[in-house]
């Protein structure tokens, strides 16, 4: 691990975490076209991901004042899925990590939920329970490297009728409890493997949230615009890539 290692993973992580184009996907990727390639520890990727969770809460930092206790309780209900997969299927989804094919079809499956988004018919539902299940779901799907969290969450929403800027915003607070949990299970799991530098760790969590933060705006813009297929050609191109290439 050196600084531009540091800097590179950070910002990887940032913009893929929030793009709808699959962060857990990048990642497996990159370890196979860099040999011998690993991330620096578990708690590298703490703060790497602590970088994502700050760029949320950053970006949002006005709506959380207004967020209603409904709100919160819909937040918590709609982490449950996720949260079910993760305890009970975690080490099956770990081996998936190893299946670079996978990846491949994963990414065209999320390139047509992309596609999807753009053609929804949004109103002015309110997120009711039943959505935030069903969105929820959309999530733990998520878990599977090459699906992209915000874009499956965002489809979800977008196409129960759930406004787009709306929609946006629930995917995108959603991934703190989600990251957040998904973190405290690898850290007690791992722990003890702590190893690394302190500075490396902090430039990683600040070139995180940066692009976490850029990341965010460049898919509410492009959502709102309607132009969420531009990230479905860039799934379709990579997975394509990976299917015959790698």
């Amino acid at each position: 691990m050196n600084l531009i290692s540091s800097i590179f993973l950070g910002i990887l992580q940032g913009l893929t975490e929030f793009l709808p184009v699959s962060s857990s996907g990048h990642l497996v990727i990159v370890q196979n076209l860099i040999p011998g390639f690993t991330q620096d520890g578990v708690l590298f990727d703490v703060f790497l991901h602590a970088g994502t969770v700050l760029a949320v809460l950053y970006y949002f930092r006005k709506t959380l004042l207004k967020l209603t206790p409904k709100y919160l309780f819909l937040l918590l209900i709609g982490t449950i899925p996720a949260g079910l997969v993760g305890v009970f299927l975690g080490s099956s989804i770990e081996n998936l990590f190893n299946g670079v094919y996978i990846v491949g079809f994963a990414l065209l499956f999320t390139a047509v939920l992309n596609f999807l988004t753009d053609r929804a018919k949004t109103g002015s539902k309110e997120i009711s329970i039943k959505k935030t299940i069903l969105i929820g779901m959309a999530q733990a799907l998520a878990i599977i490297p090459g699906i992209s969290r915000s874009g499956s969450t965002i489809f979800a929403g977008t196409s129960l009728g759930i406004k787009r800027k709306e929609a946006a915003q629930f995917s995108f607070l959603l991934s703190v409890p989600a990251i957040v949990g998904a973190n405290a299970i690898q850290f007690l799991k791992y722990g003890s493997e702590v190893t690394g530098n302190i500075l490396f760790y902090s430039v990683g969590f600040i070139a995180a949230f940066i692009s976490g933060v850029i990341a965010i705006n460049f898919v509410l813009k492009f959502l709102l615009a309607g132009r969420f297929k531009l990230f479905a050609y860039y799934c379709v191109v990579l997975g394509v890539l990976v299917l015959t290439i790698l």
